[in-house]
């Protein structure tokens, strides 16, 4: 064998071994060694399913396994679907430096799947591969909320949300995925897992230092640490803290929703109580605003086109059933606002339901965000948080629109207001006091950063309140719904960009981009 056709063989992972000829020629003899496998010679059995093992012993931290992941994707360099993280130890001048590289973990109990409203995810049962279906995906994102992990990738090029499949084709022709391929240490293989034993032990080897917990969702990717990690061994980007995007739609949304559906439960009630009251106007500006907050989350999704399939999967997703909920809320308010103007004795009843399907909508939307993955948003304070904004915007709407000279409904809305005020305050508490590095690095954003916007927030909700309880009036009532809508609006902004959510380690050097 010549010199070309060992390097050559080399390259291909071909071990040799050159043992001494008992021959005068000095030849040695070649003697070739199968190369370790990477990949399981044959299928799961039933009962299993493919894994990731990453040892973080072998990985130098090259980054071959993400640019290999990415030229085999065809993605654009600032989304990777393969990341490596750094993680650190010691104390000077004895310290220590790993990483850890990771793909999709292809969970026993996926989240993104289970919060998806279309039906985009499905889990292979031949091989337990998490798969990702484009061309079902609408953009709502919703699963890049759910991961723990941070897998999810939206592209906004594309408008559709894309992941790591253990390159599943290449895997069924019996080919290494791209990463495995392309680790020069070995530090990437596949492997198959029993998933009756993996619950058991999966606590041991799921979890390393950079890492969420596995119990969100079930990890199955093993990892091998080293055998001393010194106590003190960490993520390098615990100090790196950036506000989230906003999501201005959904901000619109939720704010606009939660008005319309306050207003339509002031106009009910002062219907059965207050026969006095001018409802008409008010109903019909409640249902308008209602609709223009439902057309407004359209605008947050890459496919729009696609809005309906949100509807599929309403007995699982929290998404769909608020899609639901809000499309049965739009037709019955419709209704009762026919009904008031023709005063019909049947818009009772109609306004009852209209309340009753609001405040549900408004319940599925504070759900959507209680999700592990984002700890600052699961929490109960966020249920709260979402039906005080009804509580102070609908009666001050109902006032503005001069439905009735009822101070109460001013008095009403100032009630909620400080109950709004101290909910935010305890939720703020609530991230100092806790030990998780996401609520802290929340707390730390609100207190720094972005301190200026809790400030003006409070001072819009106070001010939305004393300026009608002053003036007295419908004029009054309406310069305070505007104070009061901007503060909720920006309420609304701080809620999505001061969450910190779960992820894994990111690496020290990295991009503003990124």
């Amino acid at each position: 064998m010549t010199l070309p056709l060992i390097q050559r063989a080399k390259e291909d992972g071909i071990t040799f071994l050159l043992t001494p000829k008992t021959k005068p020629s000095g030849l040695h003899q070649i003697t070739a060694l199968a190369p370790a496998p990477r990949i399981p010679i044959g299928p799961p059995a039933p009962g299993e399913q493919y894994r990731f093992h990453f040892d973080m012993t072998k990985c130098i931290g090259c980054k071959c396994c993400v640019v290999a992941c990415n030229e085999q994707n065809g993605n654009p360099a600032a989304i990777n679907w393969r990341r490596v993280g750094e993680i650190e130890g010691g104390w000077y001048p004895y310290t220590h430096r790993l990483y850890l590289s990771m793909g999709c973990n292809h969970c026993v109990e996926p989240s993104c799947l289970i919060g998806c409203p279309t039906e985009a995810y499905t889990k292979d049962n031949a091989t337990g591969i998490v798969q990702h279906n484009a061309d079902m995906c609408i953009g709502c994102q919703y699963c890049t909320w759910n991961c723990s992990y941070g897998v999810p990738q939206y592209n906004a090029e594309r408008g559709v949300v894309g992941k790591c499949d253990m390159c599943y084709g290449r895997l069924s022709e019996g080919q290494e995925p791209a990463c495995v391929f392309a680790c020069p240490e070995g530090a990437i293989t596949i492997e198959t897992v029993n998933i009756a034993d993996w619950k058991l032990e999966y606590g041991l080897t799921a979890n390393a230092p950079g890492l969420p917990s596995a119990d969100d969702s079930l990890s199955t990717t093993r990892i091998t640490l080293p055998d001393r990690l010194p106590p003190d061994t960490a993520r390098v980007d615990g100090y790196r803290v950036r506000p989230e995007r906003p999501h201005w739609p959904l901000v619109l949304m939720l704010v606009l929703t939660h008005l319309s559906v306050g207003a339509f439960a002031t106009i009910w009630l002062l219907h059965k109580f207050h026969a006095e009251a001018q409802l008409e106007i008010g109903a019909i500006a409640s249902f308008v605003v209602g609709v223009l907050a439902l057309g407004a989350s359209a605008l947050h999704l890459g496919r729009p086109i696609y809005a309906w399939r949100a509807l599929k999967m309403w007995r699982r997703s929290w998404l769909s059933r608020e899609v639901l909920v809000f499309t049965l809320f739009a037709a019955v308010a419709s209704a009762y606002a026919t009904l008031l103007w023709q005063n019909s004795p049947a818009s009772g009843l109609l306004g009852a339901l209209t309340t009753a399907f609001g405040l549900l909508g408004v319940t599925c939307s504070a759900f959507i965000y209680l999700v592990p993955a984002r700890p600052a948003w699961n929490t109960r304070r966020t249920i709260a948080e979402f039906h005080l904004t009804g509580a102070i915007l609908g009666p001050l709407f109902a006032a503005a629109a001069g439905v009735s000279s009822n101070h109460y409904l001013i008095r009403f809305a100032a009630c909620a207001t400080a109950l709004q005020l101290i909910n935010q305050a305890f939720k703020f508490f609530d991230m100092i006091r806790s030990e998780r590095y996401e609520m802290q690095a929340s707390a730390r954003l609100l207190s720094s950063a972005l301190r200026n916007h809790v400030l003006w927030r409070v001072t819009l909700l106070i001010s939305g309140v004393l300026i009608p309880l002053l003036a007295k009036n419908a004029a009054g009532a309406a310069v305070g719904l505007l104070f009061a809508l901007a503060g909720e609006i920006l309420g609304r902004y701080l809620f999505f960009v001061s969450v910190v959510p779960k992820n894994m380690a990111s690496a020290y050097n990295v991009s503003e981009a990124a």
